[in-house]
């Protein structure tokens, strides 16, 4: 089985994900916002992205490993 890409070139290859935004963000639109897609090629991975570029890339990434993150810096 081939390895899960860890990044995307543009979060629009996740068609449908519905993608959340921190409630710790600002109205600046100065945040990260996450996804959990349920197919393609993020299916079972977290997608990470920035706020400010919606169609920019996107990293994939594992849930344990941003659980991880999340409590390293909070």
């Amino acid at each position: 089985m081939p390895a899960p890409p860890r990044t995307l070139p543009s979060s629009t290859d996740l068609r449908g994900a519905r993608w959340l935004r921190s409630s710790y963000s600002t109205g600046a639109n100065n945040c990260v916002e996450t996804a959990r897609p349920a197919t393609g090629p993020g299916a079972g991975l977290l997608a990470v992205r920035d706020s400010k570029t919606p169609d920019g890339p996107a990293l994939l990434i594992s849930l344990r490993s941003w659980a991880k993150f999340v409590a390293a810096v909070h």
